[in-house]
């Protein structure tokens, strides 16, 4: 369990490592977690990072599609929780920064201190959509600049990687979007984070075309192909996203087991769809709190 490691779950620590792995530019596969549960599951699995996902949020916390609805309060508040729990460095979504320059300026104070490792902040505007929507728009670049810079500046801990993202190319094209991403790297962000090219050769071009390391976003039913990994690190990404797969499997199972509960009135047929009694305690750390509960009993 992470609490048995203190200094495995020191944010300063957890942000250098970071940092020293998106700097190999291999391809840092990044699952997305919700929720503290997920979390748990993806550092079980062996995944070095994980990605605070603010559509799997959406989903997930609010029942809603990812159009801006989650506050603030509500992210800081789960990536606490999962912080708490989890000795991964995470990168969180922070949307447009919740407001304008100074409110990114908040925004990152507050996701510092909740333990956050890398910051993805995007150009939408406000309320912001999904990447892979359509009817997005986008702020002026002068606007975003501001932010990035904002976010630069607050930052306490020089490890704590600013990612920028931008949506233009759907809106505007390939080449302005590469060049708001090079508007947003001279402004100070460490990554940048073009959303959505519709082929290998867009993605080829946004690797050679800007000098941080780049971030690639597998989205299955979206725009961006689908490549494996080793093909994402030949090309020259840093960072892939696999923001919401964990939630899309278990939206899945969870409609399958209950249509089978409600079809049969029993789980014989899916019963090895289901984590056993064991396995779940397992994931959780129950034998932790089972030591902890003796180490502190009343005598």
């Amino acid at each position: 369990m992470a609490e048995d490691n203190p200094a495995a779950l020191r944010p300063k620590d957890r942000r250098r490592r970071l940092r020293a792995m998106v700097e190999e530019r291999r391809a840092l596969l990044v699952p997305g977690a919700a929720n503290a549960l997920t979390a748990r599951v993806i550092e079980d699995a062996g995944f070095d990072a994980l990605y605070v996902t603010g559509a799997g949020l959406a989903n997930t916390l609010l029942g809603v599609p990812d159009i801006g609805l989650v506050t603030l309060t509500e992210l800081v508040q789960t990536v606490e929780a999962i912080g708490e729990i989890s000795s991964l460095p995470m990168v969180v979504d922070i949307d447009t920064g919740f407001g304008n320059a100074i409110n990114t300026r908040r925004t990152v104070r507050l996701l510092e201190r909740a333990g956050a490792c890398g910051l993805q902040l995007e150009d939408q505007v406000f309320p912001k959509k999904c990447g892979h929507f359509d009817g997005k728009g986008v702020i002026p670049v002068g606007e975003m600049v501001s932010k990035v810079k904002a976010a630069v500046d607050s930052r306490d801990d020089e490890n704590l990687l600013i990612m920028a993202r931008t949506d233009a190319r759907a809106i505007e094209g390939m080449d302005a979007a590469i060049e708001r991403a090079q508007r947003y790297i001279e402004a100070g962000a460490d990554l940048t984070f073009v959303e959505a090219p519709v082929s290998v050769e867009e993605m080829r071009t946004i690797t050679r075309s800007l000098a941080v390391p780049q971030v690639a976003n597998m989205v299955v039913g979206g725009r961006t192909p689908l490549l494996p990994q080793a093909e994402l690190a030949e090309i020259g990404f840093a960072l892939v996203l696999y923001a919401n797969t964990p939630l899309q499997a278990a939206m899945r199972a969870m409609s399958e087991v209950l249509g089978a509960l409600r079809r049969d009135g029993g789980l014989d047929a899916v019963r090895d769809r289901l984590a056993d009694f064991g396995e779940r305690q397992r994931l959780v750390d129950k034998a932790t709190y089972d030591a902890l509960e003796k180490r502190y009993a009343v005598e």
